[in-house]
Parts: C-alpha cells; sequence; structure tokens
C-alpha cells in the first residue's frame, strides 16, 4: 500500500474537455478541473461564485446590445430590438428611436463607433447612424454620403448615350441593364457622380449629371453604385488611420473601400492621390466574404475563408499592400465582432467551435490565430455574441444553446482557463460598457435585459433595503408565478414564490436580494497516479482532503456519499453569531472507503446558498493497492 500526496494550487487551466481525461502528462492537467459551472477562474488561480445577473428591463423580442462611449463620464448601452434601439444608462432607459432593422436582421448587425455616432451596417439594410444628440436625445438616420463608392456590375462593352449635356439627361444604353431598384442610386457617366431620377426601362434612366457633359458621344466610361436596394448594402465598417473602412456587401462580398482621408462618406477614387479614397478585392483560391474590418496595429480583415492583413504607413492608393495570414474563417451569416484583448484580436471560427487569438508576431513578421480553446472545445458551442470585461480579465461568449462560457485570459501568468455559466433561462447576447457586463436573458419566452452585479447572488434579482424590518416585498412583476431564492439580511431565507408581485418572507428583514437560485460546481479530474512502469488503477482510497478558502459564508461537499454542508466557523467566533462571518482558512474533511472507478471524483463541491464562495486550494491524501 502506497501513500500519495496531491496539492493543488490553482485552476489556471479551467474546465477541460472529456477528450483530455487520460492526459495526465499535460501541464493543463494539473492545472485543470473535470467541471466547473458558474463560477470564475480569478487571474491569480482561484475559483470563485460567480456573481448574480440584477434584472434591469423587459424587452419587447430578441435584441443586440452594442456599448456606446461618448466620454469617460458618459456611457451608454444601446439595446436593437425589432423596429428600434434603447438607450440605457446605468440601467435606467433613457429614450427610444425607431430603426429600419428587423427582428432577422438582428444576429447580422454590425457596429463601430466615432465621436458622438454609432454606424450600423447590414446587407439587406442601407446603413444607419445612431446620433447622440444630448444626454437624452437621440436620433437615427441614413448616411449622408458624399461621394457612394462605384463599381461596373454591367459587361465592359455595354455603351451609354446621353441626349442632352445638360439638366435632367436620358441615357440610353446599348442592352438592357437597369432595374427600378437604381431610383435614387447614384451613377458615375465619363467622370461625373450623379443620381437616378428616373427609370424609364430596362435600358433608359433619367440621370441628374454633377456639371454640363462636354457632347452626347457614346461612352463605356459608366459605373453603378456599389451600394443601393438593387445591390445590397454594406456588411460591416470600422475606422482606421483617419479613414472609414467598408467591408463587403451583398453583390460585392469580397471587396474593400476605404473613404478618403478626413472626410469619413468620400469615397471618390479621384486620381488616385495619396488622400483620395480606395477600394479593392480580395483575390484568391478560396471565398473570401469579408464578415469583419478590425483596427489594430494593421488593418485586420475577417472573411468566411480566412484572416488578412492590410498594410501601408500611411495607407495610400500607391502603398497599400494586402496579404492573407490564416485560414480559419468567420461565420457567413451572424456578426460577432471580433474585440481587442492586451493588442491581439479575438474572433469566432467559422465552424463554431472555436475561439481564436489573432495576434501580431514580431519575429515573423506575419499575423498568427491560436486556438483559445483547444482543449475546453466542449463548452464552445456556436458563438452568438462576445464581450471583454478588462477590469476582471475576463471574456465572455454567449453560444446557441443559451449557454455563456467565460475565458479568463491573463498571459503573464500563463491563465488560459475556462468555465461555463448557466441560468434559469438562456443567454442570447452579450455586451460590455465600461467595466459592467450586460446580459440579454431569454426566461420563459421573454426577453430581458439583465446585468452582473457582485452585490448580488441570484439571477434575475432585485434588492432592496428598509429602516423597518418588514416580511411583504414588493416590485417583482418580472419573476411573477416563480420559485424564487430569498437572501434576508445576509442569511438565506426559505425560497418563496411571486405572487402577484410581491413575496412574503418567513421573518421580517430590513435588506433583501430577491431572484432565481443558481448552483455552482467543481469537480476535479480523476487523481493523476501515473509511475515510470505506468498508470495505477483503482483501487483507490481517499484519506483526507484540505480545501483552502477564502471569504467563503457556505461549503457543501460530496465525498462520494452525497453533497453535505460543511460548518465554517473559527474557533474563536461565538456560536450564536448569525449569520456567520466570511470565512477566510483551511478546512480538513476525512474520507472513508475504497474506490474502484478511476474516473470518478475524489470530491465534488457544489452549492445553491446564495452566499459567496471562493476555493483557493486543494490538497488530497491518498492510498493506492500498489
Amino acid at each position: 500500500m502506497s501513500a500519495t500526496r496531491q496539492i493543488k494550487t490553482n485552476f489556471t487551466a479551467g474546465e477541460l474537455a472529456p477528450e483530455l481525461l487520460g492526459r495526465v502528462d499535460l501541464r493543463a492537467y494539473g492545472n485543470g478541473a473535470r467541471r466547473l459551472r458558474n463560477v470564475l477562474i480569478q487571474p491569480t488561480g482561484g475559483v470563485t461564485r460567480r456573481p448574480g445577473l440584477r434584472h434591469l428591463a423587459t424587452l419587447p423580442g430578441p435584441a443586440r446590445l452594442a456599448g456606446f462611449e461618448f466620454n469617460t463620464e458618459q456611457t451608454y448601452l444601446l439595446a436593437f430590438t425589432e423596429g428600434a434601439v434603447r438607450i440605457f444608462a446605468e440601467g435606467t432607459q433613457l429614450v427610444e428611436v425607431a430603426g429600419p432593422w428587423t427582428e432577422a436582421m438582428l444576429p447580422g448587425l454590425g457596429f463601430t463607433q466615432s465621436a458622438d455616432t454609432l454606424l450600423v451596417c447590414h446587407p439587406q439594410m442601407p446603413p444607419q447612424r445612431v446620433n447622440r444628440l444630448s444626454h437624452l436625445s437621440w436620433a437615427v438616420q441614413g448616411w449622408e454620403w458624399i461621394a457612394i463608392p462605384t463599381h461596373r456590375f454591367a459587361p465592359a462593352g455595354i455603351a451609354l448615350t446621353p441626349d442632352a449635356t445638360e439638366g435632367p439627361i436620358t441615357l440610353t444604353a446599348s442592352a438592357p441593364v437597369f432595374s427600378p431598384l437604381m431610383l435614387g442610386a447614384g451613377l458615375r457617366f465619363r467622370g461625373g457622380l450623379g443620381g437616378v431620377a428616373a427609370v424609364l426601362s430596362p435600358s433608359q434612366i433619367v440621370w441628374n449629371p454633377p456639371g454640363p457633359l462636354p457632347d452626347t458621344e457614346a461612352s463605356t466610361d459608366w459605373e453603378e453604385a456599389a451600394f443601393s436596394h438593387l445591390r445590397g448594402w454594406p456588411v460591416c465598417c470600422c475606422f482606421h488611420q483617419d479613414r472609414l473602412v467598408v467591408g463587403g456587401g451583398r453583390d460585392l462580398p469580397n471587396r474593400l473601400w476605404l473613404s478618403r482621408s478626413g472626410e469619413l462618406f468620400n469615397f471618390d477614387r479621384g486620381t488616385g492621390l495619396d488622400d483620395q479614397a480606395i477600394d479593392f478585392a480580395l483575390m484568391s483560391d478560396q471565398v473570401n466574404a469579408i464578415r469583419a474590418v478590425f483596427s489594430g496595429r494593421h488593418l485586420q480583415v475577417f472573411t468566411t475563408g480566412g484572416e488578412w492583413m492590410v498594410t501601408g504607413d500611411p495607407l495610400t492608393p500607391a502603398s497599400i499592400q494586402l496579404t492573407r495570414q490564416t485560414r480559419i474563417g468567420s461565420h457567413p451569416q451572424r456578426m460577432v465582432q471580433p474585440v481587442d484583448v492586451d493588442g491581439s484580436t479575438i474572433f469566432a471560427a467559422r465552424n463554431g467551435r472555436a475561439i481564436h487569438e489573432f495576434a501580431y508576431t514580431d519575429v515573423q513578421q506575419a499575423y498568427q490565430a491560436s486556438d483559445l480553446a483547444l482543449v475546453a472545445a466542449h463548452l464552445i458551442r456556436g458563438p452568438t455574441g462576445m464581450a471583454y470585461d478588462q477590469l476582471r480579465r475576463l471574456l465572455h461568449v454567449t453560444m446557441e444553446d443559451g449557454s455563456l462560457a467565460t475565458l479568463t485570459l491573463f498571459r503573464a501568468e500563463q491563465v488560459t482557463a475556462w468555465t461555463r455559466q448557466s441560468t434559469q433561462g438562456a443567454f442570447r447576447d452579450i455586451a460590455e460598457v465600461e467595466g459592467r457586463v450586460y446580459c440579454v436573458v431569454e426566461r420563459a419566452g421573454v426577453h430581458r435585459l439583465e446585468r452582473f452585479d457582485d452585490a448580488l447572488m441570484l439571477d434575475a434579482a432585485l434588492d432592496g433595503t428598509e429602516v423597518t424590518p418588514r416580511s411583504s416585498w414588493s416590485g417583482l412583476a418580472h419573476l411573477e408565478g416563480q420559485r424564487v431564492g430569498v437572501l434576508a439580511d445576509t442569511a438565506p431565507q426559505a425560497d418563496a414564490t411571486v405572487q402577484s408581485g410581491a413575496v412574503e418572507l418567513n421573518h421580517p428583514a430590513r435588506a433583501v436580494q430577491i431572484g432565481l437560485a443558481y448552483s455552482h460546481e467543481v469537480e476535479p479530474l480523476p487523481p493523476e497516479l501515473a509511475t515510470g512502469l505506468g498508470a495505477r488503477a483503482a483501487p483507490l482510497r481517499l484519506v483526507s482532503v484540505v480545501f483552502r478558502l477564502l471569504e467563503t459564508r457556505a461549503l457543501d461537499v460530496d465525498l462520494g456519499r452525497g453533497p453535505r454542508p460543511v460548518p465554517l466557523r473559527r474557533l474563536d467566533t461565538p456560536v450564536l453569531d448569525a449569520p456567520p462571518a466570511p470565512f477566510t482558512g483551511d478546512v480538513r474533511l476525512s474520507g472513508l472507503g475504497w474506490r474502484r472507478d478511476a474516473l470518478r471524483p475524489l470530491w465534488r463541491i457544489s452549492g445553491e446558498a446564495p452566499l459567496g464562495f471562493t476555493l483557493l486550494s486543494v490538497t488530497t491524501d491518498m492510498r493506492t493497492n500498489a
């Protein structure tokens, strides 16, 4: 019989995929766990119960979230719903403004912000501007093009013949190329950009020229607007080197446009001077429909077939260079906005099973795309939204199945740790504004806006305080008919049912938290029992386990006979103190019996009590029949 002591000092590898249960040789195995639910990995390596969700508002349906920072003191959350955008500040709705997007368009909306304007793109909708006029006044309107980009869609041999040199001119095409959907769109003829005033037939239009023509000769020098009701609208946009960058369109999915320097809506190519507009296509051996553009160290272009780098310092028509870097690809339909994390760009892979870090390497002078979820691929199931909380170094990713995967990323300490969050409902979208993380959560078919709040330990929760203790607490209409957890004067009370928007407590209280309960779980990987002669299998006996805790008020542990609450009191704490103060220190538990299943966990922590829990390290003493 041999004795083994294992000390687990951190969980910096997070939850590992089941495929790695036999890879005890990996560094990640020693720092990982088999199951981590509703907990977060601290950058220092500990595991802590996640914050609860504060209820903010009930939404009329599905929504997309976007952060908006006007200055350091005025930040907003924009919630896009069917035909409207709702502006929130500090969790309170300020105003609602109508917009042209539909519910079906919401997953494909692309955003970028400059000063007091948020630009919104979708290939089936004219691009929009959400303008902050004042704190309580906002407006939605279309882009005001100074010069819309143009492109030759028709075959090169088709010519247009004008019937006059001035005023509204009738242009006759040598072949039928016009559509009623061109009405109001731009058309460039012989170098002049004007608007289509009328479509008379498939071969005739009325055109308003910007100035007089030199003659009425036929010419093949003409182009249509790159964006119109006929050709579709931009897919995405960003700002880079004082230019507005527009990526992709419905009929030109692989083309990139850069505005004139300092003139954000002027896409006139002119004569190719350094400050004039630029446009070009991404040509390669595979489909490259542009899905996102991102301004980082270089202009980064994310397509369905790969990732590209656009260089030039500064970018000019003569200096611009385009180089494909990697071949991961992004989702062809859904828009998951890339996010910046410490100078690298994080994006969701096309296959829906990976989250990649697009990082520049000075040695190779190129970008590489490493899979951040390589050892936790089972947690990535079709990303739908992504947000980075820089304050806590947490990357949150919502999934198609309604779960939320959270990555703690801290390269300096080699921390890349995934956990999974769940709630009584489904996470649908997420956004971060000034260190606050907001979620769209669908509960019982109703979409709600909620925010992670360190002061809460329940979901869809509200809190309140009164000078005089009372038993009846109201204002809970959003939880009508549901069984809710109650934290009264910092101590849990029995669950209650919300009736007529209120609950009745068992005992009066001055301060309460009321919301939906959620359970946290921490389950270790099978113990590392490998030797030079191979793996030592069961029977195995857990002699004892020591949990080092920090500021913990509840601990339920299963050592093989079901979860049981563990008393958390220091010897110098009076027994009659209630509720107990947060506990920091070591808890030692003894194990009993032999185990023959080597994959069975030695211990398991789980708990639903809405109380703080932080696990720093675990020390296990075992014996084997070797």
